[in-house]
């Protein structure tokens, strides 16, 4: 069985791995397609992020499908043949988290693709896994498997929008449109916004949010003051989603969202100072928004039943066996939004 694995910054393999029979409760998929994220180009590029580095040779991957090959001892609700997502997310133990239903903060958290732990938990850029029963939940028989692999992100951005309540009827604002900008903007427009801005400094990328749905788009770099007009009047928008995890452009959030708004910080970046006294003075909600649990369910009925249409974010389907490839070519914004691995 064949695995991209990363050794270090650029040394990135296509190697041969075991991969062993289902035990009870479990179940071993073939798997299809694999997304390209953000976290799996900074292993490609730097060896990890921030404190978190590869230490040992680790599988890549945390966005993927395939069909169930083999069903282990009391599995029922699945069968071979069965087109699934996998949901990389394992949490567990009894922590006060995961007895309150918050459990994606469990403090016992396995998550495919991660060098948080060492052993590091590895990913699911492979041609085959084996894995508990409850992480494959079904698609559609006639989804595409790289529409499958969007499940994943996708439940980042439908839990993300959850923290700014309802937007029905709301003006929203999205900041950064790469993958988890676009998707975040589907999810919004799901939940009932009726109207989105977005900003990024790539044209391309700003052309997809469009397609997903922006009702205006502004390039940032061409047009500095181009949300000068929505800091009008206390401001405009009703939410805002951070998507870019630049520090400066979250501080600028301040101004265009209205009193009593709310910004969600999706994106990861480096620290940043913020005006206190802005969100005092304007009551505003500052929320974090950090992985999912339930929307990845959530993800995959809307993406099976094209609810939300991930099409317009797929860039290119590339053999496994060209792996570094297609990281290079997921590297380039100015050419890509999501590049899936096949297998």
């Amino acid at each position: 069985m064949k695995a991209v694995v990363i050794h270090k910054e650029h040394d990135l393999r296509v190697e041969e791995r075991n991969v062993g029979e289902p035990g009870p409760g479990e179940v071993r998929i073939r798997l299809k397609a694999g997304g390209i994220c953000g976290s799996d180009l900074h292993y490609y590029h730097h060896a990890g992020f921030g404190t978190v580095r590869v230490r040992e040779p680790m599988i890549l991957g945390h966005e993927a499908s395939g069909e169930i090959a083999a069903i282990g001892e009391g599995v029922t609700h699945l069968t071979v043949g069965q087109r699934v997502a996998i949901n990389p997310s394992r949490p567990g133990g009894d922590c006060e988290f995961m007895r309150e239903g918050q459990r994606q903060h469990a403090m016992d958290m396995r998550f495919n693709g991660s060098a948080m732990r060492f052993p590091h938990v590895q990913g699911l850029f492979r041609e085959e896994i084996v894995v508990e029963a409850e992480q494959a939940v079904p698609v559609a028989a006639d989804t595409p498997f790289e529409e499958a692999a969007c499940c994943e992100p996708l439940a980042v951005c439908l839990h993300a929008v959850m923290q700014a309540g309802s937007l029905v009827g709301k003006r929203v604002l999205v900041t950064g449109t790469g993958t988890i900008g676009c998707l975040t903007i589907l999810a919004a427009r799901f939940a009932g916004a009726t109207e989105i801005v977005a900003t990024d400094i790539s044209n391309s990328a700003l052309e997809i949010a469009r397609a997903v749905g922006a009702d205006k788009v502004f390039n940032t770099a061409e047009e500095p003051d181009a949300l000068a007009p929505y800091a009008e009047a206390k401001g405009t928008f009703h939410a805002a989603f951070e998507c870019s995890g630049n520090g400066a452009v979250m501080a600028g959030l301040l101004n265009v969202v209205r009193p009593r708004g709310t910004i969600v910080a999706v994106g990861l970046g480096k620290e940043v100072s913020l005006p206190i006294s802005a969100i005092v003075t304007k009551e505003i909600m500052l929320r974090g928004t950090f992985r999912f649990d339930a929307e990845f369910e959530w993800a995959a009925r809307l993406i099976a039943e094209r609810r939300i249409d991930v099409r317009p974010l797929l860039t290119a389907q590339i053999p496994m066996e060209r792996a570094v490839e297609a990281f290079e070519l997921a590297s380039d914004r100015t050419k890509s939004m999501k590049v899936h691995l096949v297998f």
